[in-house]
């Protein structure tokens, strides 16, 4: 009796060779079970390669890398058979040229492949020419040339700014310090309102420059955050100027950042309940208003959790001073207090109502799970455990981390999924629209399971993270255009429809890509490995100095 579809289709399998004889692979996936892998006489074979890179054949000595051990991707038809699906390798995908040696593992991997993401978006923004922000766009198609949108979001744009700090931090090429310095200045020039009398600094939604004029956009022109302040835009106002300002201590960077902190200690924060609002109306600047509709008096992931990641645990690092640090624990406390479910399901809560009481009807995410939200928990938890020592930052982190892989991971084809419901039917998370695998959540798993691997020393953190990093590396490189693929299916084949053809958007920029390249770098060599790391860094003139 057949066991599976009876069609044939193509598809991917994942794992580790346990055998190879008369063409037939068994392989071991990452879940464990077994599968046959045939090969053809037209089966080709690849050593996954970093960007920049030329592509490494390897067809012709399959034999000599198909031993015991080696990771392994096999993407090829599948037919239906009495005993079961048979799979039948189209191409197969090598990590390294033995068991254990893994490109991304290299000590340039990382550095190189962010060098190359900064080129690409310094070339897609400014040309080879002199670098001018007035020419700056949101969007961006697949190769990177300009849509015929005109508005400059702020978030985007800082994103940039982030990345190309994060570039100039890894190699000291002085040219994308340029462009960090200059998108600063373009930031606070263009799309900051400084508000003297409350002594708080806000940031625009962006910038039109259809017209003849510049057109600020306070609220913001995104569907569900219509005309609102949201704290997410305030928050990735500042991930570029953070960045900067660890590179040179520029003290009017610093100056921005602590104001807009300040805003978000005045006008977001609970004080009675704790955690931040999402929305403010942009007229009263109150999180209550009426105009706010769904998202009057609510709280979420990307208000209370996004401060951490985007700018507060680099603001830290760079200033050590303890006002952030009791920010970041009230911040992780909230967390571990309100966003685990009671109920025992895997899937932290994400919204919430003003007195922490569950939002599960708002908009399109109901009670439903992000994937990487529960990831970037993980991830934070422990940055945050490293700093500040609490039993329950460590456990929360390493209960997300040991219960994901079964249910958010694809454990036949490997990477992680998008979206799936909380609560499960009939034993399984069932997809919320589709199967397919975003690249900013694979970047969440990755940095997880890595900086998990370092602190803990637990081999299957370790084996998580190089999961992770093997299925980005093979499958979200863009080898022909350049950057990095917003979407693939789940089989590794990029999405290109819609917003997620493009490499720059509302939802895209530099900053994902960058952070992964960044920080892998850093928790690979320094906590995994033990290996040294240059960081550049370049003091602006009046860094240090009492009152500038």
């Amino acid at each position: 009796m057949s066991t599976g579809p009876d069609f044939a289709f193509s598809d991917l399998v994942a794992g580790y060779v346990q055998g190879f004889h008369d063409g037939r692979v068994a392989l071991r996936t990452f879940d464990g079970r077994s599968v046959t892998v045939h090969l053809t006489g037209t089966t080709s074979g690849q050593i996954v390669r970093n960007l920049g890179r030329s592509y490494q054949d390897v067809s012709g000595r399959l034999w000599d890398l198909l031993v015991p051990g080696q990771m392994l991707f096999s993407y090829g038809p599948v037919y239906p058979e009495a005993g079961g699906p048979r799979f039948q390798a189209s191409q197969l995908f090598f990590l390294g040229e033995r068991p254990g040696e893994y490109g991304f593992e290299a000590p340039g991997w990382w550095i190189d492949q962010l060098g190359e993401l900064a080129a690409f978006y310094r070339r897609a923004q400014f040309g080879t020419g002199p670098v001018d922000f007035a020419d700056y766009r949101t969007e961006l198609r697949l190769g990177g040339e300009k849509t015929g949108r005109h508005v400059q979001e702020t978030d985007t744009l800082s994103r940039l700014v982030y990345g190309m700090a994060s570039a100039y931090m890894l190699s000291g090429e002085e040219d994308f310090l340029t462009v960090a310095q200059r998108g600063s200045r373009y930031l606070r020039d263009h799309m900051r309102f400084v508000d003297p009398d409350a002594g708080v600094t806000y940031w625009y939604h962006g910038v039109d420059l259809s017209g003849a004029r510049e057109r600020k956009l306070f609220s913001s022109e995104f569907g569900d955050d219509y005309r609102a302040i949201p704290a997410y835009e305030q928050i990735y106002a500042l991930v570029g100027l953070t960045q900067t300002y660890r590179v040179t201590g520029d003290p009017d960077l610093r100056a921005d950042i602590e104001a807009t902190v300040t805003l978000f200690e005045r006008f977001f924060l609970d004080r009675r309940l704790g955690g931040y609002f999402s929305h403010l109306d942009p007229e009263t600047l109150s999180p209550h208003h009426e105009s706010l509709g769904g998202n009057r008096s609510r709280k979420n992931w990307n208000s209370v959790g996004d401060h951490a990641p985007a700018y507060l645990i680099n603001l830290y690092l760079a200033t050590g001073e303890q006002r952030y640090l009791r920010m970041l624990e009230h911040t992780f406390d909230m967390i571990v207090s309100h966003f685990p479910d009671p109920d025992g399901l895997p899937f932290v809560r994400e919204r919430f109502h003003h007195d922490w009481t569950p939002d599960t009807t708002w908009g399109w995410q109901r009670d439903r799970a992000v994937v990487g939200h529960n990831l970037k928990i993980a991830w934070n938890l422990t940055r945050m455990n490293a700093a500040l020592p609490k039993f329950q930052y460590r456990e929360l982190a390493e209960r997300i981390a040991k219960t994901m892989p079964e249910v958010a991971r694809d454990r036949t084809r490997g990477g992680w999924y998008d979206m799936l419901e909380r609560r499960p039917d009939q034993g399984v998370h069932r997809f919320v629209w589709h199967d397919r695998k975003s690249w900013w959540q694979q970047e969440q798993a990755i940095l997880a399971y890595l900086v998990l691997a370092g602190h803990t020393g637990d081999d299957d953190y370790l084996r998580h993270a190089r999961e992770s990093a093997a299925f980005y590396n093979a499958f979200f490189l863009d080898h022909d255009q350049g950057g990095v693929h917003f979407t693939v299916l789940a089989g590794g084949v990029p999405f290109l429809m819609g917003d997620e053809r493009l490499k720059g958007s509302h939802a895209m920029s530099m900053y994902h890509t960058s952070e992964l390249c960044y920080l892998a770098a850093v928790y690979g060599r320094l906590l995994v490995r033990g290996e040294p790391l240059s960081l550049w860094f370049r003091p602006h003139g009046r860094a240090g100095r009492p009152g500038g």
